[in-house]
């Protein structure tokens, strides 16, 4: 992979242990999907090198160096609690801060999901759930129309968890939504710990997408009356 002008090289991309190649889920002679929905996106700019893999029919694998460690945190639980297989690597510009990073992260994301999906035939398109984590409780809400849409009413009671910036859930969450081409919609109802917030988030869309995403096998095409998504 390019290194970004102005980035290290000095940590080479490791060797992924899952692997994946773009490719679609198709059905067959009898209308079942067949192949993986996975994919690859690398994205280099002077800010920032990012390789992501994700397999949206996985077993929540993960294995996450983005250099930001609890971003780290918060991926490797949404692969587990999505059930889907994510790996990501980065190499940002953390001598500024962890913005361009995670947004970056967040971008690549929504690229592989709107990639990996296809024309999101058969999908079950919409997922929602509300989601406690101790005194957090939030509500998510998913749907993968194929236009963007970001509703967020989520407050962090300080400005960092740990050298985090709890601001850049946010930005994390708008670039999957636009570069997805989904509908988000976040509520916070109650909480009084940024680290356990965060954590409902994204274990809440996790759980969203999850349920969007799965293929049903009664749905014969695309998701919607228009044809096309």
């Amino acid at each position: 992979m390019p290194v970004a002008e102005g980035l290290s090289s000095e940590a080479a991309p490791p060797e992924w242990t899952l692997c994946y190649t773009s490719v679609f889920a198709d059905r067959d002679g009898e209308g079942r999907f067949m192949a993986d929905r996975s994919v690859e996106i690398v994205r280099t700019t002077r800010e920032t090198d990012v390789r992501l893999m994700l397999n949206i029919d996985g077993s929540g694998r993960s294995e996450v160096k983005s250099g930001v460690g609890f971003l780290d945190h918060m991926l490797e639980l949404f692969s587990r609690h999505s059930l889907m297989d994510l790996n990501v690597f980065c190499r940002g510009d953390l001598h500024v801060d962890a913005h361009h990073t995670t947004e970056d992260i967040g971008i690549c994301l929504g690229q592989a999901y709107d990639r990996a999906l296809g024309d999101r035939s058969g999908i079950r398109r919409y997922g929602s759930i509300i989601l406690p984590m101790d005194e957090a409780l939030v509500t998510c809400a998913v749907d993968l129309g194929g236009r963007p849409y970001w509703e967020w009413d989520v407050s962090f009671p300080t400005s960092k968890v740990g050298d985090f910036d709890t601001e850049l859930v946010a930005d994390f969450w708008q670039a999957v939504t636009t570069h997805a081409r989904m509908n988000l919609h976040v509520w916070l109802h109650k909480g009084r710990n940024s680290h356990h917030i965060a954590e409902a988030v994204f274990k809440g869309v996790a759980r969203a997408m999850m349920a969007a995403c799965e293929i049903d096998p009664r749905v014969q095409g695309v998701p919607s009356t228009k044809g096309g998504l």
